[in-house]
């Protein structure tokens, strides 16, 4: 982790010594030449860095050595980012006009620019005599330059192998379903089988095909999953089997109010719960929520995963199934899936004997097989397998570190490198969220984007290139199957991260009123219990990333809050990204003002009412995440100085009518869920102007307020055509208002760019759809919803991306007019909605019949709706059939009709005249 920590320090460096050469500041005497030095003495360690990082696993004097290194480094990089935020913060200052008073203050300002030019050459000098004594210790341990020739490869669209096929484990799992699918547990109490075996042996993937196998969900009324890990906390364990069953979380604090509720919820009921990775060998602290899974009906288990005997037999385990080693057949069938995946038929014979070398290494463990087949996927030679069989690593001295991981972890680029082992932040069996991982990567600096490629771009490309690589599980990805949404990190890969990270890291659940003592921790989670209050934090100088983890919901009624002790910001000089989420905090204390290299706040799900307004100090701030606090009022009116402001998240701040005037200034702005217009504004908020400069939003934006402006020419100045980033956008007309031809005109002139892919246009009060509609030839998802007003649609069939459409409460339609009307050859085909997959129509009170030109269909020229799948026609009382063209043209899968009198009359199975039209279709519910 050292070497990108000095490349963060010597850009540094870089950027100050710039800032000389263009006269932007004045160094004091000296320090030029301290700096100077300084860049050579890391110049010449960095050279030496990576031979140190390998040989630092076997020899503690090497580790000891870095650990000092990182040390300095970490202060050089602290007064290095001061003064950069400094001299930036007062060239703002200078350019800002109309400051009151500004001839008085000058004088003052200049001299405290003074002392602080001091202040910084003095510890700069103090820095670089610390790292020269560390640089003479270099030849000392004869540490050898090597040249770091791994580059990052950009990962390919479909490069990840279906895990959903188990291996080798057929019989076992097979064994395990036939004990559940047995009617001769005569205990009323649950059963308790357990699966045992050590780490990467396979557990939890069994344990998930057994979850997932038809006949056992058949089975069961109620199935819960619950990861307990070694953090045993019964609150926890409790709330999650009552997530599991309802569906969302619950706001229950205590023990026996938690267990009332799961009795209440389980009593009769066959129960099949799975406690995966349980390591509590004290059956005292179960025996609570085991007796409350006695009012379950006989025939109920309970699954235990666990790497010890000890445990199976404290649980009372009836039923023990020992998972062993693979075969040798089934290691090489597993291996191949992995290594040989987009490798052509012609380039796997020549690997295979290298390869089965390999698979024998691994002993039979399915994790191993899996990593090292990871591995050598991205190895192109057979030299280059060859390097990893011979690897020193496979026989490592240190106890602890897993032969596998450590080959596949110096396989990634430096920088790569320190984005992993960062995982090791979050708890186990956590749920990671991978935009939040790439702020939070942003956050520490992890991230050093070039002119091409933004720091996020590059961030999500390390989530695609570490997942490939087998050091995350659990995927899931967005709806196109591209993306990464989430993912979590198998066991025994954060035991190895944490490893290499043991003085850095440390989760720590915490006691009431207990204060934590963190002399050494840079990156601490501090896991709260339902019932301890807002913890006090001391030694707290070196940390870098605090998060304070709750579960509490912003709530709608406000009956208590929690505070914060000012102190904690005043201790926190260092710290980079900061989470306080879910903490109940009714107030921030304006000290967090003080946080100068803050870089990430999350505030998510707090009862906030107002931010204080030295939160505008935080300059380096990139992503301010304020989702869920519905009685957020206002954000700080001098937002504007939040330059550096990536990522603004507002969604679900039902309370907050108006942004800031400056909001529009943020221009690194990629992230604004929301930009509000107001019916009545002063300088002091935006009007749809100030969207104007906002030319890298990206993701998805909402515009609330669309009713207010006041036409044509105002709305242009918005510049939506210029926003080619976007992906999707939310036009929000509401409150309703009866000038239908301002509107008009407002929409008209609200251009979009044909790079977006979702649009949504809700309580528009004009008379008809903008033109541009047509020209979104990459819109795939369209929604227009309560438009009272509009009496026809634009020819919607002609976007050739559209896959998804919904039209709800479109009141003056009468006739929905789908038909072309588009100019073509005779002899030509064409197809109307050629890419929809799914039709949905929604309260349309006024609709009566669909409309469309008989002589297309006759003719032969006209394909409608080739591609739609999911039909839903809901609560539209007049509409009288559907077209025979798309019940008998389209591929329909699933047909929903409800609240249609006319249409269920016709389409009823059991007397509906027309039921033979449907009746072809898989899924089809009428109601």
């Amino acid at each position: 982790m050292s070497d990108p920590v000095l490349s963060v320090v010597l850009s540094q460096i870089a950027t100050i010594l710039q800032q000389q050469i263009d006269r932007e500041v004045r160094l004091v005497a000296g320090v030029e030449k301290e700096l100077k030095k300084l860049e050579t003495e890391l110049m010449s360690i960095k050279a030496v860095i990576v031979d140190a990082e390998r040989r630092q696993v076997k020899e503690e004097l090497i580790k000891v050595w870095i650990e000092r290194l990182k040390d300095v480094a970490w202060d050089a990089e602290d007064v290095l980012c001061e003064w950069i935020t400094a001299t930036k913060k007062a060239q703002i200052a200078d350019h800002e006009k109309h400051k009151v008073l500004s001839s008085l203050m000058s004088p003052w300002v200049g001299f405290n620019r003074v002392i602080l030019r001091h202040d910084i050459g003095k510890r700069i000098k103090e820095i670089k005599e610390r790292l020269a004594e560390i640089s003479k210790q270099k030849k000392q341990y004869e540490l050898n330059v090597v040249t770091e020739t791994r580059s990052f490869d950009r990962p390919k669209a479909a490069s990840y192998v279906d895990e959903t096929q188990l291996i080798g484990r057929a019989s076992d799992s097979s064994r395990i379903i036939k004990m559940l699918l047995s009617d001769e547990n005569p205990y009323r109490a649950p059963n308790v089988l357990s699966i045992i075996g050590m780490g990467g042996i396979g557990k939890t993937t069994v344990a998930q095909m057994v979850y997932k196998d038809k006949a056992v969900v058949n089975h069961f009324e109620s199935r819960v999953w619950v990861c307990v890990t070694d953090l045993f906390d019964d609150i926890r364990i409790g709330k999650a089997i009552i997530e599991d069953l309802e569906g969302h979380g619950s706001s229950l604090c205590e023990v026996q109010t938690v267990l009332g509720k799961i009795r209440s919820l389980l009593k009769g009921k066959k129960l099949l719960l799975v406690l995966d990775d349980v390591w509590t060998e004290d059956f005292q602290k179960w025996q609570q929520l085991f007796n409350s899974l006695t009012v379950c009906a006989a025939g109920s288990v309970v699954i235990v995963t666990t790497q010890k005997e000890t445990v199976a037999n404290a649980m009372g385990s009836r039923d023990k199934v020992h998972l062993g080693q693979l075969s040798a057949d089934d290691s090489w069938s597993l291996f191949k899936k992995f290594a040989f995946v987009e490798r052509s038929e012609q380039e796997c014979p020549a690997l295979e004997s290298v390869g089965q070398k390999l698979a024998y290494k691994c002993k039979g463990l399915p994790f191993s097989l899996k990593t090292i087949a990871s591995l050598v996927r991205f190895k192109k030679t057979e030299n280059d397998w060859l390097d990893v069989l011979n690897s020193e690593f496979w026989e490592p001295r240190t106890q602890g570190l897993f032969p596998p991981l450590m080959l596949s972890y110096y396989d990634l680029p430096s920088p790569m490198r320190q984005c992993f082992l960062y995982c090791a932040f979050f708890p186990k069996d956590h749920v990671i969220e991978a935009d939040n991982l790439v702020k939070l990567w942003m956050a520490q600096g992890s991230l050093i984007s070039s002119e091409n490629v933004e720091m996020e771009t590059l961030g999500r490309e390390f989530v695609e290139n570490l997942a490939m690589r087998s050091f995350f599980q659990d995927i899931k990805k967005d709806r196109d199957g591209k993306g990464i949404l989430s993912f979590k990190m198998h066991n025994m890969v954060h035991d190895f991260a944490l490893y290499l990270n043991r003085n850095d890291f440390s989760a720590v659940k915490i006691t009431n009123d207990s204060g934590q003592n963190l002399e050494k921790v840079r990156h601490l989670v501090l896991i709260r219990s339902e019932d301890t209050h807002f913890p006090d934090i001391r030694n707290s100088e070196k940390l870098a990333s605090l998060w304070v983890q709750a579960f509490h919901d912003s709530p709608r009624i406000v009956v208590q809050t929690e505070s914060i002790n000012p102190t904690l910001f005043l201790g926190l000089n260092r710290i980079k990204s900061l989470d306080l989420s879910r903490n109940m905090i009714g107030e921030l204390p304006k000290e967090i003002g003080k946080l100068m290299k803050l870089r990430y706040l999350n505030l998510s799900h707090n009862p906030l009412v107002e931010l204080p307004p030295a939160l505008s100090e935080l300059f380096n701030l990139q992503t301010l995440k304020l989702d869920h606090c519905y009685h957020l009022k206002r954000l700080p009116s001098e937002m504007r100085k939040l330059i550096n402001l990536r990522h603004l998240e507002i969604s679900h701040t039902d309370s907050l009518k108006a942004l800031p005037k400056g909001t529009g200034l943020l221009v690194s702005l990629q992230t604004l869920s929301k930009f509000i217009i107001v019916q009545v504004r002063d300088s002091s908020v935006c009007g749809i102007e100030d969207l104007h400069n906002l030319n890298n939003l990206r993701g998805c934006l909402k515009i609330e307020g669309l009713g207010y402006v006041s036409g044509a020419t105002e709305a242009r100045k918005a510049e939506l055509k210029s926003k080619i980033y976007l992906s999707e956008l939310q036009m929000d007309f509401s409150p309703c208002t009866e000038k239908s031809r301002r509107e008009d005109e407002v929409i008209q002139a609200l251009v979009l760019h044909e790079n977006l892919q979702s649009l949504q246009i809700s309580s528009y009060g004009g008379s008809r759809f903008p033109y541009w509609f047509i020209q979104l030839k990459n819109l795939r998802k369209l929604h227009l919803q309560d438009c009272r007003n509009c009496s026809d649609l634009p020819p919607l069939g002609r976007l050739p991306s559209l896959t998804d459409l919904q039209l709800g409460g479109l009141k003056a339609i009468k006739f929905l007019k789908i038909g072309g009307s588009g100019a073509t050859s005779s002899n030509e085909q064409q197809a109307l909605f050629p890419k929809l997959k799914k039709l949905k129509i929604l309260k349309m009170e006024n609709w009566e019949d669909w409309q469309v030109a008989d002589a297309e269909l006759h003719d032969g020229s006209l394909v409608m709706f080739p591609c739609l799948r999911i039909l839903k026609i809901l609560h539209c009382v007049k509409v009288k059939a559907l077209p025979t063209y798309i019940l008998q043209g389209s591929p329909i899968e699933k047909l929903r009709i409800q609240d249609c009198p006319f249409l269920k009359q016709k389409y009823n199975k059991r007397t509906g005249e027309h039921w033979s039209q449907v009746s072809h279709i898989p899924k089809c519910r009428i109601s």
